[in-house]
């Protein structure tokens, strides 16, 4: 059962009658936990990890964590679904440091499979979402929403670092959104690196999320060739007039054996997820087109890549 430690808990597995391989992932309790800016999805996400078969608890007390816990640990052998928990500054008894213990201790425990995913979305669309919906900030019920935003993330800053998975839902579609959930911290619980691959625009900045980041302005531009300009990197005739570019097929066979040596490195190291972003001036030829050829290079039985291009599927909440 749960023990006291400190102002956390240790999470002391229940079971202990079978000896579990810290790469076996099938034996063990899947649990996701969702946090981040308010305003930035924590509903939306709870909802979709609840339709990929997770038991969602939004705002459950942190006092009430390790019996919560303990009791769905006891229940696993006839319950098979996983346990996503939604917390935010909203949450009783939230504080960044004790959040950060009861993070620590699940992650230390061999019987949990733990992924924390952390919510950010730009200051501007935030505000803009609380103003359409007319709602007033947590933190700033009697001052403005902006107040409130800053406070937060000031608060919530050192969080970002524990994340497994950081989504930055600025531009993001809510099927989108779904869609990353649902391929990144899927109920079948699969084992080995996922990778996002995302296209976006320079105009409209860096995802906030990737870990790494590749230019192709450097490619013909078919916004400038009339009949392609309002095509995208899915079209044929755009993606033929981007794959003739002789400088293409060098850079991309040198991203494929740069990510080939890579890869195994960051599965080596324990990354669970690895986003790659490449990026044009608009987002809607160039990197659209070359990130669906990184997608389709990079997936194989033991992999889970998902494809998001960012500006092709704006968020509209």
């Amino acid at each position: 059962m749960p023990k006291r430690s400190g102002i956390g808990f240790e999470f002391w597995a229940i079971n202990r009658s079978k000896t579990i391989s810290k790469n076996d992932k099938k034996n063990k309790l899947p649990i996701v936990i969702v946090s981040g800016m308010s305003g930035a999805g924590r509903s939306s996400s709870l909802r979709a990890l609840e339709d990929s078969g997770y038991e969602a608890i939004d705002n459950l007390p942190l006092q009430f964590w390790s019996q919560t816990i303990a009791d769905f640990y006891e229940a696993k052998s006839h319950n098979h679904r996983g346990l996503a928990i939604g917390v935010d500054v909203r949450t009783r008894g939230f504080s960044v440091e004790i959040f950060s213990e009861y993070l620590m201790a699940l992650k230390a425990n061999q019987d949990i499979n733990i992924a924390f995913v952390f919510l950010d979305c730009e200051d501007d669309v935030l505000r803009r979402r609380f103003n359409e919906t007319r709602r007033r900030h947590p933190l700033a019920p009697d001052r403005p929403v902006m107040d409130g935003i800053r406070v937060e993330r000031s608060r919530l800053a050192p969080l970002r670092a524990y994340a497994d998975l950081l989504v930055d839902t600025s531009r993001t579609s809510l099927p989108t959104l779904r869609g990353i959930l649902q391929e990144r911290v899927a109920a079948d619980n699969r084992i080995g690196l996922t990778i996002s691959i995302v296209s976006f625009s320079y105009k409209k900045g860096l995802p906030r999320s990737a870990d790494l980041v590749f230019d192709v302005r450097f490619l013909a531009n078919p916004h400038y060739v009339p009949e392609l300009k309002d095509g995208t990197g899915r079209d044929p005739g755009v993606a033929a007039f981007v794959e003739k570019d002789l400088a293409f097929s060098i850079f991309f066979n040198n991203l494929q054996q740069m990510l080939a040596q890579l890869i195994p490195a960051f599965e080596e190291e324990g990354k669970s997820y690895l986003t790659v972003a490449i990026g044009c001036t608009g987002g809607q030829h160039r990197s659209v087109f070359t990130a669906e050829k990184l997608a389709e290079s990079l997936t194989n039985g033991e992999r889970v890549v998902s494809l998001v291009h960012r500006e092709l599927d704006q968020f509209n909440g």
